[in-house]
């Protein structure tokens, strides 16, 4: 499996923040040992946020 900064993935397609989000690359990519929905909004993110480097 691929290097992740976390292995908990998340798919929701309806947070703002998912195009910059870790989380959700990891569970596109099933890279995630674990895969949840966090509380994104389209119009914040969530408190779980990792930015991708």
């Amino acid at each position: 499996m691929a290097e992740v900064p976390h292995d908990i993935g998340c798919n929701n397609d309806e947070c703002i923040k998912k195009d910059e989000c870790k989380r959700n690359e990891i569970a596109k990519n099933n890279q995630a040992r674990e895969i949840k929905k966090f509380g994104g909004t389209p119009e914040k993110g969530c408190g779980k946020f990792l930015e991708k480097k």
